[in-house]
């Protein structure tokens, strides 16, 4: 192991893992409001809402998130051209939030309909039932899916370095452009992807823990 790689390049790296950080979290929070608004369009009554959130979730749930990340960096209609940070982020965000958007209404559709009609008899409004009765109970139920989701989309994100966002995909190759050591360059990688992945996962034990803690 080469460890002069890592020691002059380790601000390549940094930059990199925040790029990496910063797109990451942007498309989570992206993904889950657009897939939450989606979710709720899949669960109405109204079959135009229904029929534009199906084909939306049909769409880019068998599209791969490469063929995006193109088609939005090169393809835009009329002429728009976006930077790669941006052009990144919205494909992941369009990208995931197929998939969030049906963990979402599996959470929604999970509560007991006996706990909306209480909750109505007494007076509720339907904000009120969502916030009070319908999120609480479905939270428990997606947390797991969900947070999985935002570990693959971490990974995923490697894929923007496609379309020269330079996060930390495109650091590892940079430094293997200058120093064509492939185990070094990429093991380095590959240890800031696996740190960033296992912090996600260790939250999501703190936070079941905690609602397990709650229900009881």
């Amino acid at each position: 192991m080469n460890w002069d790689i890592v020691s002059n390049y380790w601000q390549l790296y940094l930059q990199g893992a925040l790029t990496t950080f910063r797109i990451s979290i942007s498309a989570i929070i992206c993904a889950t409001l657009l897939g939450y608004f989606v979710a709720l369009m899949r669960l109405s009554s109204f079959r135009l809402l229904n029929g534009i959130s199906f084909i939306y979730v049909w769409v880019f749930r068998g599209v791969p998130l490469m063929l995006t990340l193109f088609w939005i960096y090169y393809a835009t209609p009329f002429d728009i051209k976006l930077t790669a940070f941006v052009a990144g982020l919205v494909a992941m965000s369009l990208n995931s939030a197929s998939f969030k958007s049906e963990i979402i209404r599996a959470g929604l559709m999970s509560v007991d309909k006996g706990q909306l009609e209480a909750a109505e008899s007494v007076g509720m409004n339907p904000i009120q039932k969502m916030v009070r009765i319908t999120i609480p109970q479905s939270v428990r139920l997606i947390t797991p899916p969900y947070i999985n989701n935002c570990v693959i989309m971490l990974k995923e994100s490697a894929q923007v370095s496609i379309i020269t966002v330079p996060d930390l995909m495109l650091a590892a190759q940079r430094a293997y452009n200058s120093t064509y050591s492939v185990a070094e360059t990429l093991g380095v990688a590959g240890a800031v992807y696996l740190t960033m992945t296992s912090l996600i996962m260790l939250l999501q034990t703190f936070i079941e823990k905690k609602l397990r803690m709650n229900k009881k």
